[in-house]
């Protein structure tokens, strides 16, 4: 009877004991609850560029600092075969990435919501146009573009300039004929209302083309310009702040949804408005970093003062009506109530800047 007792007492304890490794019994946390979380990150840029250095790479380490080390982050730059422009919101929907920074106008006839505020005119500053954009996200003006993802951000950069190789930019007449590298559709439809032809091209493939004379320019931020060398071979700059680019941060939201609680905060905490808050100072500083370059090069700076602006933006008008005509054709019913929003809020934030 004691062996028995005794056998009865071992297999017990060992039962107890398989339970408790299993995450079963009370005690001890679950092993796999210790497990490091790793997101894979990508955008499409170089890794030295403010999109890694200033953003991307801090708030992955951010991430690690709040969750005592739980969440590893794996960044795949544009160099990377993470890193084609075109495919970063869809490597997010099929969850091979986790997380990524893509620019909203690459591919073509996505986020048409978005695209409002790409028009000529509604943002100059990527501060206020960048509070403006995620103000009508939450509301939920937006939120139709994003239903399959989970945003962390939406912004947008400072109005952009034209930059040339060899004709500068005095008057919105001075780009007929020219072959200009555009970011969105809406910047296509502007340059093709003024005679221009816009060229889609991914940032990788801008400088060889206008070294080989297949494009005269492009439309875009100092920032770019200066992050991918484009300064060797373009000369003018037309500082018109004629129009903006719009961005995303998006998440897979399987791999949101299946995260510990404490990593779901943490990544909460530091996304949203407490992120969209930092993009003005971002852009002020990667701006300055491709204009001062222009500068040391002796490079022309044409710039375009407040009436010239107001002027242009009364010969823009059919063009952004008939942009606005397009999208309400092609499933964006309200996009005039869009347009019209995404101006009003955007002045208000600049007059509050």
């Amino acid at each position: 009877i004691g062996e028995e007792t005794t056998m009865r007492g071992f297999i017990a304890a060992a039962f107890g004991a398989a339970l408790t490794l299993a995450g079963l019994g009370g005690g001890v946390a679950p092993a796999a609850a210790q497990e490091t979380v790793t997101l894979k990150i990508s955008h499409y840029l170089p890794a030295s560029h403010g999109f890694q250095t200033d953003f991307l790479g801090p708030w992955a380490e951010e991430l690690a600092r709040r969750t005592n080390g739980k969440v590893k982050a794996e960044i795949y730059p544009g160099t990377s075969s993470f890193g084609n422009a075109a495919r970063q919101a869809d490597q997010v929907r099929a969850g091979v990435i986790d997380i990524a920074l893509g620019l909203r106008g690459i591919p073509r006839g996505r986020f048409e919501r978005s695209s409002v505020f790409e028009l000529p005119f509604v943002v100059s500053e990527a501060g206020a146009g960048t509070k403006a954009m995620w103000e009508m996200y939450k509301s939920g003006a937006l939120a139709d573009d994003y239903k399959e993802y989970k945003v962390l951000a939406l912004f947008v950069h400072n109005g952009g300039l034209f930059h040339t190789t060899s004709t500068p930019v005095h008057e919105l007449s001075d780009l007929k004929g020219l072959r200009l590298r555009t970011p969105s559709e809406a910047v296509s439809a502007m340059l093709q209302s003024l005679g221009a032809s816009a060229v889609g091209l991914p940032p990788s493939e801008i400088y060889e083309n206008l070294q080989k004379g297949t494009l005269d320019g492009l439309v875009t931020t100092w920032d770019l310009v200066g992050a991918t060398r484009l300064n060797e071979v373009v000369k003018y700059h037309t500082d018109g702040r004629v129009y903006t680019a719009a961005f995303y941060v998006l998440m897979n939201q399987r791999k949101y949804d299946s995260l510990p609680a404490d990593v779901k905060q943490a990544i909460d905490e530091t996304s949203g408005d407490a992120l969209v808050a930092k993009f003005g100072d971002w852009w002020a500083k990667w701006d300055k970093a491709g204009r001062e370059d222009a500068v040391a090069r002796g490079h022309e700076i044409i710039e375009v003062d407040e009436a010239t602006r107001n002027r242009w933006r009364q010969e823009l008008t059919p063009m952004i009506d008939a942009y606005i005509e397009r999208l309400q054709t092609t499933g964006v019913a309200e996009a005039r109530a869009l347009y019209d929003q995404a101006r009003d809020i955007t002045a208000r934030y600049e007059a509050a800047e």
